[in-house]
């Protein structure tokens, strides 16, 4: 991978600033833990904005399809930041 030259802007800087101030980051753990949860959200929301494709409703629309969402569950992701818990939505088909 190539060195990144990118400076940064006035708007990753303060998207920065607020990440630390939110995770309450001071080490290297924290930041790890911060990434842990901004990866789990991440992944969660790309799952429900792909189920909402598949079934072509958004959620509490009413729709006469006969598959619906049937909540989530949880799952657990392996990577190298460890272990991420995440929520899985479902649907009934």
């Amino acid at each position: 991978m190539g060195k990144r030259t990118e400076r940064l802007n006035e708007r990753k800087k303060n998207i920065i600033t607020q990440l630390i101030e939110e995770y309450d980051i001071h080490t290297a753990d924290d930041i790890q833990d911060a990434l842990k949860d901004l990866l789990g959200r991440t992944i969660e929301s790309m799952l429900t904005a792909e189920l909402d494709n598949h079934l072509g409703y958004d959620p509490y629309e009413c729709t006469d399809s006969a598959n619906s969402r049937n909540g989530k569950k949880q799952k657990t992701l392996h990577s190298k930041y460890g272990e991420i818990p995440i929520k899985v939505p479902q649907d009934r088909e």
